[in-house]
């Protein structure tokens, strides 16, 4: 795990959770979100209690693993997904495991987690779940 910045450890206090972003790299909180949430190649995680982040490959059913991204970061103690956009069934599964999931987010993990903080993003739901993956 790699400390947050003083900045970050500023404006994400009060909410001590596990908060994970489908990325494209291993670049931490500089690394650009990935567009594709169950095959993204990599999950930031950031731990907001410790004031730490860490960067886990994808070892999903869809990146040819076992097991689903949300059982998969639930393993990791994670409690809020926040990504660019979700279809239902994986709303579903996250519902499935009491995990806060968070739409519309855009740019780098740092924006994101901003844009989380602002109240900027919509917590995922049947009516904002990406269109191609609809039933």
């Amino acid at each position: 795990m790699k400390s947050l910045p003083l900045l970050w450890t500023t404006i994400l206090k009060g909410d001590e959770m596990k908060v994970a972003l489908p990325t494209v790299g291993y670049r931490g909180l500089e690394e650009e979100l990935s567009p594709h949430f169950g095959r993204t190649p990599t999950f930031t995680i950031v731990d907001t209690e410790k004031e730490e982040w860490e960067v886990i490959s994808n070892k999903s059913e869809h990146s040819g693993g076992i097991g689903s991204p949300p059982e998969h970061l639930l393993g990791e103690g994670v409690e809020v997904v926040l990504c660019t956009g979700l279809g239902i069934r994986a709303i579903e599964a996250f519902k499935q495991y009491d995990m806060e999931v968070y739409v519309g987010a855009m740019g780098k993990v740092k924006d994101a987690l901003e844009q989380w903080k602002r109240g900027k993003l919509a917590k995922a739901s049947d009516d904002n779940a990406c269109r191609e993956h609809r039933r």
